[in-house]
């Protein structure tokens, strides 16, 4: 592959992963959620489903504790998320998600197959299944977080 053509690919890649991004963050608005960021929704992949200390969250976002624990504030503060006892370990919390963050975290789900379904509508069914197979292959389990 050509230099040129792999930067073609990348832009697109990273054209339609943040067009995905936006989407998404706008389904859960319209859904109510509003106050969210799409920083939330990456905290909220690393959180579900036994929840995560904050040290665990920010390894997954690539952020310094300080900011993970800002970050952590932010979602007790709304009523996304709650600080729980550790079960394994007396001197760490787990932070992990209320009815709430779960009920966004649906809203995300819904948002994200509106958008998956107009990517069908241009490459059709076959065509989005072809994608999500190539990806995943090139990308198989990374942590789902944002590139700052």
């Amino acid at each position: 592959m050509q230099n040129s053509d792999a930067m073609a690919l990348t832009a697109a890649l990273l054209a339609a992963a943040g067009g995905l991004t936006q989407r998404i963050h706008e389904g859960v608005v319209a859904r109510g959620f509003e106050g969210m960021r799409p920083a939330h929704g990456f905290a909220f992949v690393r959180l579900a489903p036994d929840g995560a200390t904050v040290t665990d969250l920010a390894v997954h976002l690539g952020m310094t504790k300080q900011a993970a624990s800002q970050l952590v504030d932010e979602l007790v503060r709304k009523g996304y998320a709650e600080r729980r006892p550790h079960p394994a370990d007396a001197r760490a919390r787990l932070v992990v998600m209320t009815e709430a963050g779960w009920a966004c975290t649906r809203a995300a789900e819904a948002a994200a197959a509106e958008a998956v379904g107009a990517w069908a509508e241009v490459l059709g069914e076959d065509g989005v299944r072809a994608l999500r197979d190539g990806l995943l292959r090139v990308a198989p389990g990374g942590p789902i977080r944002p590139s700052w």
